[in-house]
């Protein structure tokens, strides 16, 4: 098994910058890929990025590129996402993801074996 804790989510404002981070453990050896999605107030749960837990490749999904960064400290078990000029529209319940085996980045929910609790991240406008 695998645990995932978030931390770092909070209220802010519009164009301000927030970063929350995804402590993993446990059984992490095997873990492949690690992934954010949101879910904002009566929406769809989302695929915000997603990491390769080794090499260099990385997704980000459209409405976030260019604002948003993931990024990743293997020694630390941590996976971290850098939220630049956030939105309104940002405001949501961030989770980290972890997935075992598979080597593609997924964007679907059903990829993905382990799931932390969630941290929510608030901006005004």
């Amino acid at each position: 098994q695998v645990q995932l804790v978030e931390s770092g989510g909070g209220w802010v404002q519009a164009g301000d910058a927030l970063r929350v981070s995804c402590a993993a453990s446990g059984r992490t050896a095997g873990i492949t890929v690690m992934a954010w999605f949101r879910q904002a107030p009566g929406k769809e749960r989302e695929f915000v990025a997603g990491v390769r837990w080794s090499g260099i490749a990385k997704l980000h999904a459209d409405s976030v590129k260019g604002r948003f960064t993931i990024s990743r400290d293997n020694a630390k078990n941590t996976l971290y996402l850098q939220m630049d000029s956030l939105q309104a529209e940002d405001t949501a319940v961030y989770y980290c993801v972890a997935d075992q085996g598979r080597l593609m980045i997924g964007t679907v929910q059903w990829q993905y074996d382990f799931w932390g609790q969630g941290t929510q991240v608030t901006v005004s406008s």
